[in-house]
C-alpha cells in the first residue's frame, strides 16, 4: 500500500480521500451552519481541488447539503443512494441527471481506478419529518490501493462482518447534540461495529463538529465520543488500530502500517 492512499476527515461526516489518483468526498458540508447546527469545532472544510466524484449516504440535511453540492464542480459524479435522483434533479436542476448514479445495496460504480460499492446502513432515508422525499440509506465500500468502509449513519447489523477484508473503517462514533436516536452508534456500539468488520485501521467521524445553536455544549456528548471509542476498540478489537484526528487532520495508511 502506497502513500497514495490519504484520509483527511472535515469534522462530521465530510470526509475527502485520495486513492490512486482518485479524488473523493463523503456527505459533503463546506460550511459553518447547517439549519439549526452550527460547527462548533475546526475550521471550515477546504478542499484540495475537485473531487472526482462525490458520495451521499442518505438524505437527512447534514448528509445531503444543498448549498454545498451547488458549488461542487459539475465534472464531479454524484454517487447517491436509489431513490434520491428525483430529489436532485427537483432541488439541483435536470442537468443533475447525466452525472447523477444511483446505487442500492450491493451496487458498485466506477470512479477511475476505484470501485465504489453500496452497502447495508441501518438508518432512516427520509429528507426529513416534514419532508415525503425518501431513499434508502447506504453506506459504502472503496476499493482502489485500499479498501475503506464508510458506513454513513448506520446501527449495527449483522452483514457488518462481511464487509471485509478491510484496511479502513471510517466508523460514526456520536451525532450532533445532546441524544442519538436510532440508526446511530455510540462509541461502544462503533467498537462492537469494529470488532465485527475488523479493519487494520480504524478513524472515528459524525461527532465533535456540529451543535445545535443556542444550546449549552455538553463535553460528554461533544469531544468525548471519539476517545470513548478508541478505549473500547482496543478491548474488543485490539488487532484494528484507532487514529482519533481534529478536524482537518490527515491519515496517510502508509505511515501507520
Amino acid at each position: 500500500m502506497g502513500s497514495e492512499v490519504r484520509v483527511t476527515w472535515w469534522g462530521h461526516s465530510t470526509i475527502w480521500l485520495e486513492d490512486s489518483g482518485v479524488r473523493l468526498v463523503t456527505d459533503p458540508v463546506l460550511r459553518d451552519r447547517v439549519a439549526h447546527l452550527r460547527r462548533r469545532r475546526g475550521p471550515t472544510p477546504r478542499l484540495s481541488g475537485p473531487p472526482d466524484a462525490v458520495l451521499v449516504s442518505h438524505l437527512h440535511a447534514d448528509h445531503l447539503d444543498l448549498a454545498t453540492l451547488r458549488n461542487i464542480p459539475l465534472t464531479a459524479t454524484l454517487v447517491v443512494p436509489a431513490g434520491a435522483g428525483p430529489f436532485l434533479r427537483r432541488r439541483l436542476g435536470a442537468d443533475t441527471t447525466r452525472r447523477t448514479v444511483e446505487l442500492a445495496p450491493g451496487e458498485s460504480t466506477r470512479v477511475g481506478a476505484v470501485t465504489v460499492r453500496a452497502v447495508p446502513a441501518v438508518h432512516d432515508g427520509g429528507r426529513g419529518p416534514w419532508s415525503r422525499h425518501r431513499a434508502v440509506a447506504v453506506g459504502y465500500t472503496m476499493h482502489g490501493a485500499a479498501n475503506i468502509w464508510y458506513p454513513g449513519d448506520t446501527g449495527l447489523f449483522e452483514g457488518m462482518s462481511t464487509l471485509g477484508p478491510l484496511d479502513l473503517a471510517l466508523v460514526p462514533v456520536g451525532g450532533w447534540g445532546p441524544t442519538l436516536g436510532a440508526g446511530h452508534l455510540d462509541p461502544a456500539q462503533a467498537a462492537e461495529a469494529v470488532r465485527r468488520s475488523a479493519p487494520r485501521h480504524a478513524v472515528p467521524v459524525h461527532f465533535g463538529t456540529f451543535w445545535p445553536a443556542g444550546l449549552p455544549l455538553r463535553r460528554g456528548m461533544f469531544h468525548d465520543p471519539g476517545a470513548r471509542f478508541a478505549a473500547r476498540a482496543a478491548e474488543v478489537a485490539p488487532a484494528t488500530r484507532v487514529t482519533e484526528l481534529p478536524p482537518g487532520g490527515t491519515l496517510a495508511l502508509d505511515h501507520v502500517r
